[in-house]
């Protein structure tokens, strides 16, 4: 029964553990930006004894608060908003952070600014300032041709680590190419069945994994999906240890 009941604490810890890794929430959900846009930054879903603040690098490899709080709204962006931003506390827990570029450029690569889980589908898209037209589009990771996308975007399904990696494209008549951003894509994780063993000797059959996948280019479910289960977990364990508290 204590094995039960630390199994469960540690698996409520674990999973808090990865919510904290991702910066909360970017609106757009995108890494580039023309000069011009909004972009709004948002820190919420942590928690602790001291209030989670956007972060932003300045020159000089120091930091700064770039709000006072957990929400930044940037309403006109330049370039010079370009840089890493994350969450941080006053204790000095914080977030992966997010580099964000804004771009004087005529065209702009939209991918998730968050990272992608492995098995889902996205799509990765070549926009343009002036037009709405839909023209070819030639896609580069890392520096070498990936493909062309005849509609201004592409997808990739059943994501992997292999597609990790820096990413930029290039429409047909324009000179310049997008500038390059980051698609992070993170392990698919499945949570384990714990077994039990009843009083009688009898094994139980273990729990079904959580149906579903959780989809990471849009975080508000992420953060409700893992604060649902840890909160779950956490009552399941109290209930175990007091039980086992009881029979002695």
């Amino acid at each position: 029964m204590d094995c039960c009941c630390s199994l469960l604490k540690l698996r409520a810890v674990t999973i808090f553990r990865k919510l904290m890794q991702f910066f909360s929430r970017i609106d757009p959900n995108r890494l580039q930006f023309f000069e011009y846009e909004s972009i709004s930054f948002y820190c919420e879903g942590f928690h602790g004894p001291t209030e989670w603040r956007v972060m932003k690098k300045i020159p000089l490899n120091t930091t700064r608060w770039a709000t006072s709080k957990g929400f930044l709204n940037i309403k006109v962006a330049f370039e010079s908003h370009s840089g890493e931003y994350w969450c941080e506390n006053g204790e000095g827990e914080r977030s992966n952070s997010v580099n964000i570029t804004v771009t004087a450029g005529d065209v702009i690569l939209e991918s998730p600014a968050v990272p992608v889980m492995e098995q889902q589908t996205i799509t990765l898209r070549c926009r343009k300032k002036v037009t709405s037209d839909s023209l070819a589009a030639d896609f580069y990771k890392d520096g070498h041709f990936s493909e062309t996308g005849y509609t201004s975007q592409i997808t990739i399904h059943n994501v992997s680590k292999s597609n990790e990696g820096l990413y930029k494209c290039k429409i047909s008549g324009f000179r310049r190419a997008s500038p390059e951003s980051r698609l992070a894509v993170t392990a698919h994780v499945t949570p384990t069945p714990v077994e039990t063993t009843p009083q009688g000797g009898q094994e139980s059959s273990p729990h079904p994994p959580y149906p579903g996948s959780i989809q990471l280019s849009i975080l508000l479910p992420v953060i409700s999906s893992f604060l649902c289960v840890a909160v779950l977990l956490s009552v399941v364990g109290l209930l175990c240890c007091r039980k086992h508290r009881v029979f002695h």
